[in-house]
């Protein structure tokens, strides 16, 4: 399946109903060890990247009371959870391989470079075993990620 193919029908956006009542459900697992400024950035590398992928995940842009109009914001919501290295790469590696689940990683050597080709080509010579994460974002049908992600807790 190729990234465009996940997202909601325009039907299927519900801006007036639970997020629990959404098809697909977004979560983002981090490694519980990775430093806290590392941790934000990996999570926000992959909502960036969930965003542009999965159509229909962001809501519209809404006005305030002063007429000020702010960007929108993921309707079906985001889930950040916590897991440790090996349960992490666990998650991903049965995510990657589960019908109809959009996985976005963060690579650990992503952090290790300012220059984005110096990253794709370090993400080139990487085997997928040898691939560590400190997040990975999955979005995919309801059921099937909730049992991926089944006994992981919340970030505090």
């Amino acid at each position: 399946m190729s990234i465009g193919a996940y997202g909601f029908a325009p039907d299927e956006i519900q801006l007036d109903e639970s997020t629990r009542t959404a098809r697909l459900k977004w979560v983002v697992i981090v490694d519980e060890a990775v430093p806290a400024g590392r941790m934000v950035n990996a999570v926000a590398c992959i909502a960036a990247s969930t965003g542009h992928s999965v159509t229909g995940m962001i809501g519209p842009e809404a006005p305030d009371a002063a007429g000020h109009v702010h960007p929108g914001l993921p309707w079906a919501g985001c889930t950040i959870l916590r897991a440790t290295a090996g349960q992490l790469a666990e998650i991903r590696e049965k995510a990657v391989a589960s019908e109809g689940v959009l996985v976005t990683d963060m690579p650990t050597i992503a952090q290790t470079t300012r220059v984005y080709r110096e990253y794709m080509a370090a993400l080139a010579e990487t085997k997928p075993a040898d691939l560590a994460a400190c997040a990975i974002g999955i979005v995919g049908p309801r059921n099937r990620v909730s049992k991926l992600v089944k006994g992981l807790e919340l970030l505090p």
